[in-house]
């Protein structure tokens, strides 16, 4: 058979453009390769749900509300839904969330109590499988199995909106239950409703963090309606449910409302939220979602997350690394929250309502966790959001009269060691950042380093042990818990407001703090190489030896009596924060170069850290729940360790700083719900994952630079600006081929085991070559050493 050319050539271009549409088709956006469901099993305490970045709802399933591992409401291994809440911490050890819950069902009996997870029949909620069960960004989906509801859930920043597609019946139900909320944080008030109409509710629960105001609007009119009571019963029912009344108060109230719906009917409900009033909640919701169309709001989610998402590219990666690394810069971007309503107000420290003119404010800073790694992200990856997380500082120290730590809204007080949002200020404002009262702040955390707090503020609003370290140069284990790590962490804040200090020109005060900085070397006992506890004499604390631990109180403090540098321990009663002499010897990331003095030199060092990774991960009883991602006793599940891996890249030997960083990111996070190793603590373990896998990492946050590691694909692209990017390639690169073998930057010989913030800013290109053996002479020549307070 003869065909023509023109047919032949016709056929070609038809075959090549259904090719072309094909790849099309399969190619994914950053988000199709996020799971939402990475780290909700174990103890990664995320959520599902939606919600977008820099949020104030985080809209998510609840299957259990007590207990530590319940922190974000969800956990992969339960089969049974509460319902579905608007409010959750992504990643806390803090048992708190749950605000304002919804739940739809389908059944004759009305039930106002969800239930237990062993008998679910007991109450409203609902048995489910994860095979009905779906997640993305900006968006969630269940079949609930005892109702055949399908819910679907999508979020703006402010508000929720659920779609609820009913069977045919004559008494589907929807539940409001301002009872429910995960933990048991009280504020000893009454949360308070209004069914305003047929398709309206509005009101505030009352919450351990403060009041979460809100107004509801249902797409279809209530046929019946109701409140109930689920903490009284009425002596003449027997029961606790109030037909047609409009309004309710009380502790453990709620609604229920009533429709006849047909198959596949769906009822659509937007739930707008505020911390300030309720009609911020209504003016939340009435700018956010002024509509009924689910999808609409569903795909602005998608676009704004991919948009976000696509700030760093990757190729030369796979696709178990592409959703692990995809997923982290999720997690990272998800974990700021703001707290003001669209007009700017917000509920400030002082009980009073505030206006946050041309800025949004974030009302909550987990900063012993967020400081080391998930701030420094932010910088690179969210330019547009970093003043706005200092200018709300800034707001909280005039609201409040005093510079906070670590917080929740306006739950203030030093729960952790160290007052970390120091670090986070001097390191956004040595990167450039300066559309701020930087003044103010300084003012705020020179005070506060010197002075106790005097009234309202509340002492433990202080730094912890201050009048012992201004005297002794530490703080004394039998005077003030965590006494170690205290001393070490104030060290290195005190040498971040040196920093500042010298930016601004107070030479006497640059000196004082770079004076304090050197406070670690107090604790540090060269006999045993490890910073060790002392006492406010000045003997170090005995060693356990043959002794029998036991706990010696003096007033109202406590602490183990004996030294054992595998001891954890439990609070209040330990030397370490959430760790143990061998972890926290390494708390010096100001001046690695200075603790490597001390232990006398390189070779000492370094044989240390190669113990550290080495020794067995077991720790001393009591067992810890934190002791989890371990390669020896190293423990990726808490923050204290993860600058750890690079500081060979200080004492001479980089190629094991690249070594273990690769250990870490191959072995220590993986795909799925169990796919990370410990406590999420709100984007700490995800940007260390995401910086750590382009390659660099910034083990002194207040400086401007990175320590380099060993980048984990083929190349990355960094959006740095608008017309910017930084770009790093790594040639031969494989799970094998681990090692640098030699760098450019530019073009131009790069022999040095750290980068500047403003060389990556710039744009550019950074190229390793790497290789199966290490090069044990790549980035030890003199000036290749990453910044030390110690020269």
């Amino acid at each position: 058979m003869k065909y023509s050319l023109n047919l032949i050539l016709l056929l070609l271009f038809i075959g090549n453009l259904g090719i072309k549409a094909s790849s099309a088709a399969d190619k994914k956006d950053p988000v199709d390769y996020v799971n939402p469901f990475l780290g909700t099993d174990f103890f990664g305490h995320t959520f599902p749900g939606a919600s977008l970045p820099n949020a104030l709802v985080h809209l998510s399933p609840d299957v259990h509300t007590e207990g530590w591992t319940y922190c974000a409401g969800y956990i992969y291994s339960e089969s049974s839904i509460i319902g579905f809440s608007h409010t959750h911490w992504n990643g806390v050890g803090m048992v708190n969330g749950g605000e304002v819950l919804l739940m739809p069902t389908v059944g004759d009996k009305l039930q106002i109590v969800p239930g237990s997870r062993k008998n679910p029949d007991e109450g409203y909620r609902s048995r489910f499988d994860h095979k009905d069960e779906s997640a993305s960004p900006g968006y969630y989906s269940v079949l609930l199995k005892d109702y055949n509801i399908n819910v679907e859930l999508t979020s703006t920043q402010r508000a929720g909106f659920h779609r609820y597609t009913f069977p045919k019946a004559d008494n589907s139900r929807i539940i409001l239950d301002l009872g429910h909320q995960i933990g048991n944080m009280k504020s000893g008030q009454d949360s308070e409703l209004k069914i305003i109409d047929n398709n309206r509710i509005e009101g505030a629960k009352s919450a351990g963090l403060g009041n979460v105001y809100f107004v509801a609007e249902f797409s279809k009119p209530f046929k019946y309606y109701g409140t109930f009571d689920a903490s009284y019963v009425t002596p003449e029912s027997g029961g606790s449910l109030f037909p047609y009344k409009n309004a309710e108060a009380g502790d453990k109230i709620g609604a229920f409302l009533n429709f006849t719906t047909e198959e596949n009917e769906q009822i659509l409900v937007k739930v707008g939220i505020s911390y300030t009033s309720i009609e911020g909640a209504r003016r939340n919701l009435e700018a956010e979602i002024p509509h009924w169309d689910f999808d609409k709001t569903r795909n602005d989610a998608r676009e704004i997350w991919n948009k976000e998402l696509s700030r760093i590219e990757i190729d030369g990666a796979s696709e178990d690394q592409k959703e692990i690394f995809n997923s982290a810069l999720y997690h990272s971007l998800l974990s700021q929250y703001i707290s003001q309503d669209v007009d700017g107000k917000y509920f400030g420290s002082d009980h009073k309502i505030h206006e946050a003119k041309g800025y949004d404010f974030y009302g909550s800073f987990s900063c012993w966790d967020t400081y080391r790694s998930q701030h420094p992200l932010m910088t690179l990856i969210a330019p547009d959001h970093v003043d706005n997380y200092i200018k709300s500082i800034v707001a909280k120290v005039e609201n409040y009269g005093w510079l906070p730590a670590q917080h929740f809204l306006n739950v203030f007080g030093e729960a952790m060691v160290g007052d970390h949002l120091i670090p986070v200020i001097v390191d956004a404002y040595k990167k450039g950042y300066r559309d701020f009262d930087v003044k103010k702040l300084y003012a705020a955390m020179s005070k506060k380093a010197l002075e106790n707090p005097s009234a309202p503020v509340p002492h433990e609003a202080g730094r912890s042990g201050l009048d012992f370290y201004k005297e002794l140069g530490y703080t004394p284990v039998d005077r003030v818990t965590e006494a170690v790590p205290n001393t070490l962490e104030l060290a290195y804040d005190d040498w971040c407001i040196a920093q500042l200090a010298k930016e601004l020109g107070k030479k006497d005060d640059y000196e004082l703090f770079m004076k304090r900085a050197g406070n670690y070397k107090n604790l540090w006992d060269a006999e045993t190489q490890f910073m060790r506890p002392k006492k406010a004499d000045g003997n170090w604390l005995e060693a356990l030896n043959d002794n029998e631990q036991e706990i010696v109180r003096f007033g109202e403090h406590s602490y183990y009596k004996y030294f054992d540098p595998l001891l954890v321990g439990r609070r209040p009663n330990r030397h370490y924060t959430e760790s143990n002499a061998w972890q926290y010897i390494w708390s010096v990331q100001h001046d690695p170069q200075g603790l490597i003095d001390l232990f006398g030199s390189n070779k000492a060092f370094t044989k240390k850290l190669d113990t550290f990774f080495e020794m067995s991960p077991i720790i001393s009883k009591p067992k810890y729940v934190g002791v989890v991602g371990t390669i020896g006793q190293y423990v990726h599940g808490n923050q204290p360790s993860h600058h750890v891996a690079y500081l060979y890249n200080y004492a001479g030997e980089p190629w094991k700083t690249q070594k273990r960083v690769r250990q870490v990111v191959n072995e220590l996070y993986r795909t799925g719900p169990g796919g990370i190793c410990g406590n999420e603590d709100m984007g700490s373990l995800s940007s260390w994952y995401a910086l750590s896998a382009m390659g660099f990492y910034p083990v002194t946050p207040g400086s401007t630079t990175y320590a380099i590691g060993s980048p984990l694909f083929g190349e990355t692209k960094i959006k740095v600006a608008k017309n910017k990017t930084f770009t790093i390639i790594a040639l031969n690169n494989s799970k094998k081929n681990q090692y640098i073998q030699s760098a450019t930057l530019n073009g131009k010989a790069f022999n040095r085991t750290w980068i500047d913030h403003q060389e990556i800013m710039d744009g550019g290109t950074l190229e390793f070559k790497m290789g199966s053996e290490p090069n044990k002479k790549w980035g030890t020549e003199k000036g290749s050493v990453p910044f030390s307070m110690s020269k």
